[in-house]
């Protein structure tokens, strides 16, 4: 007999209401300080997450993982060799199968219908675990480390420097879920997707020139100009971003107080600079730790029932 409810799923930050966004920041923070002060807290005593891998991962690895451990649960980690998905069983029989034996499923893989054809067969929550069009878990965490440090971003300016990647495209989906302005700034031929940029056109302007998009930045936001799959493309990628280096120079522009985050791994001397990956404007080392907090949230969120 299948499931009686509908789990709820988190393929993109479309599939959270702005309020249960900052809810979910909030009780991030939360967890954090719960954590520090060693308060136990096991909300998903056997729990068991189902994490499939099919791209390489250091961050969304540990801290999916290192999160079920504290929660009480625990987490089965399933590389490209470790099962069919993709190999001969079609992915609905996967997440038949699977969503049987777990209670919660992370998928990090290549193309977003992957993600979305696993959720629709699927009778647990399924969390986007990074695909090539979006990575709304790392949004999460980028924006707890903003909440942490600055307050509401309701209203500021956040720039986006380099790739129209699934990272600018979670930018732009960020944009409309927590009402901030956005400028992008990418060389020719590695925009945004146009569907995207349309659908958020009252909070997203695309720019060539990076300078102008820094005028007065809060925060700052890069990527690797290369990411996992298009290594044939990187001496093509380097001289068409070359102008994009987010370095001193250019954090310059920006407001006093803005944050400079990346998600990692960064590539120091391409597309940021150390001194500025390395300087007191950086907030990277917090935004890669929050994304076990954040996560923790989005578990908890997913699969424990609020008390009535």
């Amino acid at each position: 007999m299948d499931h009686p409810r509908q789990p709820r799923h988190f393929l993109s930050l479309a599939d959270i209401t702005a309020a249960e966004a900052r809810a979910l920041l909030q009780r991030a923070t939360e967890l954090k300080q719960l954590l520090r002060a060693g308060t136990p807290y096991a909300p998903l005593t056997n729990k068991v997450m189902g994490m499939i891998f099919e791209k390489a991962s250091t961050r969304t690895r540990v801290s999916f993982e290192a999160g079920m451990a504290q929660f009480g649960g625990h987490a089965i980690f399933l590389s490209p060799r470790d099962t069919q998905l993709g190999r001969g069983e079609p992915i609905a029989d996967s997440a038949r199968v699977l969503s049987r034996m777990v209670d919660v499923v992370m998928i990090r893989t290549f193309a977003h219908q992957i993600v979305e054809e696993f959720a629709a067969h699927s009778r647990v929550p399924v969390i986007n675990g990074l695909t090539d069009r979006l990575h709304p878990c790392q949004l999460l965490a980028d924006m707890q480390t903003w909440f942490e440090h600055r307050g509401d971003i309701q209203g500021r300016t956040v720039v986006w420097i380099g790739d129209g990647n699934n990272m600018c495209l979670s930018y732009m989906e960020a944009a409309r879920l927590f009402d901030f302005q956005l400028r992008v700034a990418c060389p020719p031929g590695y925009e945004p997707d146009p569907g995207l940029l349309a659908a958020v056109a009252d909070r997203c302007v695309l720019l060539r020139d990076p300078r102008e998009a820094m005028a007065g930045a809060d925060l700052v936001a890069t990527d690797v100009w290369t990411s996992m799959g298009q290594e044939e493309e990187q001496k093509a990628r380097e001289r068409a971003f070359a102008g994009y280096i987010v370095d001193a120079n250019l954090m310059a522009l920006a407001h006093p107080e803005a944050l400079f985050m990346h998600c990692l791994p960064a590539h120091r001397g391409e597309e940021v600079a150390v001194d500025v990956i390395d300087g007191p404007q950086s907030v990277v080392w917090d935004e890669a730790e929050n994304r076990l907090h954040s996560q923790k949230a989005l578990l908890e969120f997913l699969l424990v029932e609020p008390e009535p």
